[in-house]
């Protein structure tokens, strides 16, 4: 069983900002493949269906970026789910907007949601890092995480996501097909 999980904050209020590409990704897999809801509580959404046949949870946890790790190791330990199965989906401030990247543990370079499930189960999880952009100092990183994104950076984000959920399928079988895939075909339609 595979475990896709968005990093976001929950709330219309942060809905499109650019912390909250994870649980942007997440809807748009969740519409494509056409998957059910399966549980809601205070903490998560849970989601079930298959990609190319193969069976996925998708998870969103609800208590805040911060606390992201709690729902995830509750998910996969109820569940019995190894970490190795596990991908997250995050925002990356030191990816420039609309790149992305695939890796496996590695540090958190002090994303608050990677370092709550780093502190929980350990770092060696899959995840698709999606480039956001950096602001110009270091001091406005907490304000310009919590920003929309303005239209032209709208048009970027939404490609790039709308191409990754596409050819997803290529993470289960061609890691390194998915990223040259997803650059070409964003370089021709951008």
């Amino acid at each position: 069983m595979i475990v896709i999980c968005g990093l976001g904050n929950p709330g219309r209020k942060y809905t499109d900002a650019r912390h909250n590409v994870g649980f942007t990704f997440l809807d748009k897999i969740k519409v494509k493949y056409k998957f059910n809801i399966y549980k809601k509580s205070k903490s998560e959404e849970i989601f079930r269906g298959k990609i190319k046949r193969k069976k996925c949870y998708l998870l969103k946890p609800l208590t805040y970026m911060n606390l992201s790790g709690t729902p995830i190791a509750s998910f996969l330990q109820y569940y019995k789910i190894p970490t190795k199965n596990l991908t997250v989906v995050h925002d990356d401030l030191d990816l420039t907007l609309g790149k992305i990247k695939v890796k496996k543990g590695g540090g958190n370079a002090g994303h608050h949601g990677l370092q709550s499930i780093d502190e929980i189960i350990g770092n060696s999880y899959n995840r698709l890092r999606i480039g956001i952009g950096h602001p110009s100092s270091s001091k406005f990183v907490n304000k310009y995480v919590l920003e929309k994104f303005n239209s032209e950076e709208k048009v970027i984000i939404n490609k790039i996501i709308e191409l990754s959920v596409e050819h997803f399928d290529l993470l289960f079988s061609k890691k390194e097909l998915f990223l040259t895939k997803i650059s070409l075909l964003f370089r021709k339609n951008i």
